[in-house]
């Protein structure tokens, strides 16, 4: 069988999610805006951060940002808003002095929502061959579909972001839908069987766990189901959570699918570096929406 797109969407058990505005609060920061979000997202009502331009005009390019996990539950997509202690700084604020709209909400059992475990929820999904990270994707892609529609954003210009657990929420909605221009993803990509052969795969939570997808593909395999489209990956080659071996895997599935493309595939591999953030990821980021969003 062939591992695509559509495959791919059927092991995770993805839903096509509307998210329609129920209400919004804006803030005025003076050089950018804040607009506090209640989207109604499959059937629930759940809270998304919004950031933007003070004063521009027109359609703008986008970014649908991935929350992290790092174990606070209550967190969830404040993190547009407050950071984490392995980013610089926030993002949103940066991204909307840049000319970006930035979107993020809360995933399952995050921020809001964290009324449902992630043991409890993940659990239950399994029973049903539908793992959690399948109802995040679903969710995250409701959020895309939001954005796409917003009458200040250019739905052809709309990137993905996201640290952790973020970069794997960014990297696999990008590989199932193509309304991502470009994708930026760090601190998560590995090969997953590799990190099982030594025994580092219990690091990341049970939200992640798909059912017969090793079966089928791994991260690099998946991540090459963006090309043509381009792919910014950044790693610290001393993190834990992704051994240099697992990614030097993926990343050996990964470069054959940009053969054809060249300059569309980036990597930013820091010596030393752990499970963070650094300046030079951030330039990266930074120059690779401007060139691929921006123009």
């Amino acid at each position: 069988m062939t591992f695509d797109a559509e495959r791919f969407r059927h092991l995770l058990g993805f839903e096509e999610r509307t998210a329609d505005p129920v209400a919004a609060e804006i803030e005025d920061k003076g050089d950018f805006l804040i607009e506090r979000l209640r989207l109604r997202l499959g059937g629930e009502e759940v809270r998304g951060f919004l950031t933007r331009p003070a004063g521009a005009a027109g359609r703008l390019p986008a970014i649908l940002y991935g929350h992290s996990h790092g174990g606070l539950f209550s967190m969830g997509a404040r993190e547009l808003l407050d950071g984490r202690e392995y980013l610089l700084d926030p993002l949103g604020p940066v991204f909307a002095r840049a000319g970006y709209v930035t979107l993020a909400i809360d995933m399952p059992v995050f921020g809001e929502r964290a009324r449902e475990n992630e043991g409890f929820a993940a659990k239950a999904a399994l029973w049903h061959s539908r793992p959690l990270f399948g109802r995040m994707l679903s969710d995250h892609g409701g959020a895309l579909t939001y954005l796409a529609g917003r009458d200040d954003v250019d739905a052809t210009r709309i990137g993905a972001f996201g640290i952790s657990m973020g970069s794997l929420l960014s990297c696999w909605l990008s590989a199932i839908d193509e309304r991502i221009a470009a994708v930026a993803h760090l601190c998560a990509f590995a090969d997953l069987r590799t990190m099982i052969a030594l025994g580092k795969h219990d690091g990341h939570g049970i939200y992640l766990t798909v059912p017969g997808l090793l079966n089928e593909a791994d991260g690099g395999s998946i991540a090459a189901l963006i090309a043509p489209r381009p792919q910014l990956v950044c790693v610290g080659e001393a993190d834990a959570l992704t051994p240099m071996p697992a990614v030097e895997r993926a990343l050996a599935d990964l470069r054959p699918a940009y053969a054809a493309a060249p300059g569309r595939l980036e990597l930013i591999s820091e010596p030393g570096v752990g499970h963070r953030e650094t300046a030079r990821m951030r330039a990266g980021v930074m120059a690779f929406f401007a060139r691929w969003l921006q123009g």
